[in-house]
């Protein structure tokens, strides 16, 4: 099975608060599934993603406003956005670009870093099943989140903010 066979393709489903720990969840939810993902982020990335999903333009450049003028001005051209592995709670993700060559250049990156970046770049947001499958068992497992902003919440929980 080829590694593109293994990812899922995904958007932003909603941006909402854990009413339990106060903290901002942004749910992935698969564009030709009804495959959910809850990832718990920072509130300085939640407010990133909702700045952008509201068109809400600041007067000086943010962050994540920042590195996409620096990934343009560089020649590199966004690929995607991967949620790429969870390990003890926490999420990982990566970001894939290509030079001018059409070289691969992929960034480590927080899931909450790597989805605000993937909005201002308009490029797809993927999960690799492995990381759907783990988040399901510890689902069913636990109920434990972990505060390192990247965990993940039972999809009967969550009310629909962002259609």
């Amino acid at each position: 099975m080829s590694e593109d066979t293994q990812l899922v393709e995904m958007r932003i489903g909603a941006l909402i608060m854990d009413p339990n720990t106060n903290s901002p969840i942004v749910v992935l939810k698969g564009i030709d599934s009804e495959t959910v993902l809850p990832i718990w982020v920072g509130a300085f990335e939640a407010n990133a993603i909702a700045l952008e999903i509201e068109k809400i333009v600041p007067q000086r450049p943010m962050t994540h406003d920042l590195l996409r003028n620096v990934i343009l001005e560089c020649g590199l051209r966004s690929n995607r956005v991967i949620v790429t592995d969870l390990l003890e709670n926490t999420f990982y993700a990566s970001i894939e670009l290509s030079d001018a060559n059409g070289d691969p250049v992929v960034l480590d990156a927080r899931p909450s870093d790597a989805i605000a970046l993937a909005l201002r770049l308009d490029c797809p947001i993927f999960v690799d099943r492995n990381v759907l499958e783990l988040s399901a068992a510890n689902q069913s497992d636990e109920g434990d989140h972990s505060s390192d902003d990247e965990s993940d919440l039972p999809a009967e929980e969550w009310p629909e903010v962002i259609g």
